[in-house]
């Protein structure tokens, strides 16, 4: 892993994220673009923080697939920017949380050959902001198996998890054992000798809620898929919500699940999300549920020390969350759907 020298800058790179994050898109923004089409909302992105990346593709693309390329693009950039910002134990940190984008790119590639997307469409929903180098994630989009992407990982820190899981993958058919691996080897390695102290306590305190939310959505994921696999199989070690048993016992169970947050901890701080978890009917909204209390979660902690990493990775989050609207919105009026169709399935805080 890359590491910086120096002190961490908390409250120099807090400030430059808190000028970020007032150019986010709000709602009135996505209630705005859900009345354009595809070319009227590439126009519109030309006039926010997406004008570079609008400009420097739009020779090349038009329509959605421009979208798509800005939106990626202008995502890695603007972690890069937050690198680059970073010194010390700061930079240190946000460089393991960005792996994340790893994860999202190998569960990108095997969710691709799976479903037998044409390798084109792949390789426009991966982002370069993780440390894999994007050579090696162009030539495994053009994989033709499972298998392949497998072995093509083998060396990364991937590697083993995947190995690992691929034989229950084989019995089972369905992608949730290896994306779980990759969930699991990512958690671990970002939880891996983060060390103690004060000084790291909102950061530590945010990737325990992280991981439960990630548990609790795995969990919800295999009741659904009717499989015999054991939840208890997939269970990520670092939170403090749930125990293996406790997974084994609520998976399936939405309202012990919800009630078991709601008496948690965190219950409190996430009453408001936890109202819209009870009234979620599908797994996309409960995973959208689940996405804004995270956001939440690092916010609350960033207002209680403006000064920790917590707002950082609060950034991360909310730009992740845009991003995925916009994207949404585009692909939702490429198909056809209606606003309120489209608008069901954003995430807006």
């Amino acid at each position: 892993m890359s590491s910086r020298a120096g002190s961490s800058n908390s409250e120099y790179v807090n400030a430059r994220v808190r000028s970020r994050r007032s150019r986010l898109y709000d709602e009135e923004s996505y209630r705005r673009l859900l009345r354009m089409s595809p070319a009227e909302i590439a126009r519109d992105m030309e006039e926010s923080t997406y004008e570079r990346e609008i400009n420097e593709l739009g020779s090349r693309f038009g329509g959605v697939d421009l979208i798509e390329y800005a939106l990626n693009r202008n995502l890695a950039r603007q972690f890069d920017d937050l690198l680059g910002w970073a010194e010390g134990g700061l930079y240190d940190l946000l460089v393991r949380y960005l792996r994340k984008f790893d994860a999202w790119n190998v569960k990108t590639l095997l969710r691709g050959v799976y479903s037998e997307t044409p390798a084109d469409e792949v390789r426009v929903d991966l982002i370069e902001a993780g440390e894999l180098d994007p050579t090696r994630l162009e030539r495994l989009a053009d994989a033709d198996s499972v298998e392949a992407i497998v072995d093509g990982l083998r060396d990364t820190i991937f590697g083993d998890a995947l190995a690992g899981a691929y034989e229950d993958y084989e019995e089972v058919g369905l992608l949730i054992p290896l994306e779980n691996a990759v969930d699991r080897a990512y958690y671990e390695l970002l939880t891996e000798g983060l060390g103690g102290g004060e000084r790291l306590a909102d950061y530590r305190q945010y990737l325990r809620a992280e991981i439960d939310f990630r548990n609790a959505l795995n969990a919800f994921r295999l009741a659904r898929s009717g499989t015999d696999l054991d939840p208890a199989e997939y269970f990520i070690e670092g939170g403090e919500l749930f125990s293996v048993r406790d997974v084994q016992r609520l998976a399936g169970d939405m309202d012990e699940l919800i009630a078991h947050i709601r008496e948690s901890p965190y219950g409190d701080d996430l009453s408001d999300a936890l109202d819209r978890l009870e009234d979620a009917e599908s797994l996309v909204d409960f995973e959208h549920a689940l996405e804004t209390a995270q956001v939440e979660y690092a916010e609350a902690l960033g207002s209680v020390d403006p000064l920790s990493v917590a707002p950082v990775i609060g950034f991360i989050l909310s730009k992740e969350r845009e991003v995925d609207n916009i994207r949404a919105i585009a692909r939702g009026k490429e198909a056809g759907l209606d606003a309120d169709e489209i608008e069901a399935d954003l995430v807006i805080l």
